[in-house]
Formats: C-alpha cells, sequence, structure tokens
C-alpha cells in the first residue's frame, strides 16, 4: 500500500452536495479501484460518485463485506489501483484488518479507508500504515470523488486546466460569438492562458472571429487519435494574443463530420495538462460527442434569446445537465440579442420565473457593436473597450468560472438591475 495522503480526517464535510464556489476537481485518470462497503448507505454513496462524470475514465466496482471481503478477494488475484474500505469497527480492529489485507496486496495500490470515528491517532496510525486517505461516514458522492480524484493531484503537480462549454439553446442566437468573447476576457482579465476549440467542424466561425486562417486545427487531431498529444495539438494551435489561441475548425463540407461520442476526448485530455482555461464552442447539435462534452465539463453557459422555442430548449438543456452533474457547480444561461425593435419578447424576468433561475447575464441587441466586430475579426472589447456590452461580457466572463471577485464593475450586473435597464 502507497502512502499519498494529504489532508487529515475532520468530523464535518462540507454541507453542500455540489461543488463549492470556486472550487475544483481535476478527473481521475483511467484507473481500476473496488470498494468494499458494510453500509448501503455508503454503498450506495460510492455508486452514485461512480456515475460522477469526473470518474468516467476509472472503473470502480461496489460491493459488501468490508475488510473481511477485501481480504478474502484479493487472497489469489491481483488489487486494483485503488481500494476502498469501510469499517464500524473501532482502531484496533481498523488495524488488524487494514495489516491482513496489506499481505495479499500489490505494491502501489492505494487504500482509501471510511470509518465512524474522527480519531486523530487512528488516523496517524492508518498513514503510517500505508493509507492514502481517511473519511468519517457518513460519505456523500463528492465526498468519494473528492477523495478518489485526490489521490493524482500531489500538491506539486500541475494544475488541470478547465474546461468552459458554451452552446446555444437554439441556431442563430450568438452562442459562438459569447464564447469567443469569453474566452478572450479570461485571457485578458486573468492573464491565463487559454484555448477558444472549435467544434463546429463544418460551419465554425473561431477562425474568421479572431481573424486567422490557420492551415491545421481540431480536424487534424480528430481524425489522427493515434498521433495526439500534447506537443502535436499545440502545434495546431493559433496564436491570437499572449495569452489566448485557437483550435479552428476547418470550415470546409469536403467531408463527412460524424464522431464516436469519445472522440474529443484525447484532445481535451491533451489541452488540460497545458492550458489554464479551455472554452469548447458546441455547435447547435445533439450528438453522442456533444452531449459528452457538456457533460464533461467544468462550466457551462447556455446562451438564448428571449423566445419562446428558446425557452424550452434552455429548459431542456438545463434539467438534463443538473440531472447528469449532480455534484457539480450549476450551469448557467444568459440571454443575447435582447431588446430587438418590433420582435414580440418575453422579459428577462419572465424567462427566468418559467425556469426558475435567473440569467447570469442579459446581453442588449447591439448590431453596430457585434456587426463592426465580426466584419473586423475582432472581440467587442476591441472595438468599444468602454461599451456596455464589452464590460458585460467580461463580467460574465468571470461569473462562470467562479472568479467574479477578481475585477469590480462599474456597475451592478446582475440580472435584476440589467433587466431594469433593458426596460427603459
Amino acid at each position: 500500500m502507497t502512502g499519498t495522503a494529504q489532508q487529515t480526517a475532520e468530523p464535518d464535510a462540507s454541507p453542500a452536495e455540489t461543488l463549492a464556489h470556486g472550487e475544483h476537481i481535476a478527473p481521475a485518470p483511467r484507473v481500476s479501484a473496488q470498494a468494499f462497503c458494510e453500509t448501503a448507505e455508503t454503498a450506495g454513496a460510492v455508486q452514485a460518485a461512480s456515475e460522477d462524470r469526473r470518474m468516467v475514465k476509472a472503473h470502480l466496482r461496489v460491493q459488501m463485506g468490508g475488510v473481511a471481503a477485501a481480504v478474502a478477494a484479493f487472497q489469489g488475484s491481483p488489487t486494483p489501483n485503488i481500494i476502498i474500505l469501510e469499517s464500524e469497527s473501532r482502531g484496533e480492529d481498523i488495524l488488524t484488518g487494514l495489516d491482513q489485507l496489506a499481505e495479499v496486496c500489490d505494491a502501489g495500490t492505494r487504500v482509501i479507508v471510511i470509518g465512524r470515528f474522527n480519531d486523530i491517532v487512528l488516523y496517524r496510525e492508518l498513514i503510517r500504515r500505508g493509507v492514502s486517505e481517511y473519511l468519517i461516514a457518513p460519505v456523500r458522492p463528492l465526498d468519494v470523488v473528492r477523495g478518489i480524484c485526490g489521490l493524482f493531484g500531489a500538491p506539486d503537480a500541475k494544475a488541470v486546466g478547465r474546461v468552459v462549454a458554451v452552446v446555444g439553446a437554439k441556431g442563430g442566437v450568438g452562442a459562438s460569438t459569447i464564447a469567443h468573447n469569453i474566452a478572450w476576457a479570461i485571457a485578458r482579465d486573468l492573464k491565463l492562458d487559454s484555448v477558444v476549440t472549435d467544434l463546429d467542424l463544418p460551419f465554425g466561425t473561431a477562425g474568421l472571429d479572431f481573424n486567422q486562417d490557420p492551415p491545421q486545427g481540431i480536424a487534424d487531431a480528430v481524425f489522427s487519435p493515434d498521433r495526439v498529444d500534447t506537443a502535436f495539438v499545440d502545434r495546431l494551435l493559433s496564436k491570437c494574443t499572449d495569452n489566448l489561441s485557437v483550435l479552428a475548425a476547418p470550415a470546409t463540407l469536403d467531408r463527412v463530420y460524424d464522431f464516436n461520442p469519445e472522440a474529443f476526448d484525447p484532445i481535451f485530455d491533451a489541452l488540460r495538462t497545458s492550458v489554464p482555461y479551455i472554452v469548447l464552442d458546441v455547435p447547435h447539435l445533439w450528438t453522442g460527442w456533444t452531449r459528452r462534452a457538456l457533460i464533461g465539463a467544468d462550466h457551462i453557459l447556455v446562451v438564448a434569446a428571449p423566445d419562446l422555442a428558446n425557452l424550452r430548449n434552455t429548459k431542456n438543456l438545463l434539467d438534463l445537465l443538473r440531472s447528469a452533474r449532480p455534484n457539480d457547480h450549476r450551469p448557467l444561461y444568459c440571454l443575447n440579442q435582447v431588446g430587438i425593435p418590433k420582435r414580440p419578447e418575453i422579459k428577462p424576468a419572465d424567462f427566468a420565473k418559467a425556469l426558475g433561475d435567473d440569467p447570469v447575464a442579459v446581453i442588449p441587441f447591439e448590431p453596430n457593436v457585434f456587426g463592426t466586430a465580426a466584419n473586423n475579426g475582432q472581440m467587442i472589447a476591441e472595438v468599444s473597450a468602454g461599451h456596455r456590452v464589452a464590460e458585460i461580457l467580461g463580467q460574465t466572463a468571470l461569473l462562470l468560472i467562479g472568479r467574479n471577485d477578481t475585477k469590480k464593475p462599474r456597475g451592478n450586473l446582475l440580472t435584476p438591475l440589467l433587466g431594469k435597464l433593458m426596460q427603459r
């Protein structure tokens, strides 16, 4: 058993089921894990953890029986990368069981113990015996996910990049424009390397919006999965600013772009190892790979226009994403193109009431500034740095990734006040 404990046991875990504000848990790598539980409650929590989107590459099996069942199971078979043990016993009995397990445990296997007692002496003995983590029951799915993923995130390890997915509730709502401006704002305001990944291979506009015409892009990676690594993907990036690059779509129709659900995983994995923020410009499609990209993202923004079809689609998207990502930051949405003259619209307040959630931003219809930026291959803040839309987009970017305290806006950009502004 290998000891890599990084935190001490605490009697009270966070009461929230979802991630704390600004918290980030990196996905687990391709590892095998087996859990041996003594109570149905813990078994249910571990099973729910195995279905979390961060555990998609890990293989986690759950069975009952505790330490005794684990010892019996591995008498004549190799142990997995991780063993999770629940014990309702007190200190000496737990330690005795672990000593028996050590006799049949392969070198390098990591062990997580779930116990009932907040005993610092027991904790020290567990760590001395090579236990990687001690969790205090009752545990929740996110506790288990945090414990497993934390085994592969040493304090001195390179940070794993966060994925931000932006998708339109309907075609033509400006989701790509919002995605590109958000990535640009993250790179500018946080001074962190960011990459816009254009997933709309036949019709993507990232190259146009950033005034780039790279000879290579995401198609070269997705159609050559065996070649994908950090160095290969880095060669495909087109530099836009000191901190911003684009992985452009070919925007050609010389082939059909059908993919299996896992097709983009190697690209995202390679980007995560080298770039702090990856902004996915997700096309308005519903396929296995778009669903996987959305569910697997760390932060999600749905862009909608204020009409009935957008309201329906936004509700369907938010409901599915909340259900599929129960332990994550909630998906956010914004309203775009608000205030088109003579167009009947659903008011932001009514839109929010129907969804039971306020939009993170209400972006007014400003055809001149958006049109000029698109035609010039620039971002909104480059065309008009002081424009209210530029400020809204900058704040939306920071709110989306949980960094809204990084820069104070000149005015409150929360939805109620924006709604009042738009009604003037």
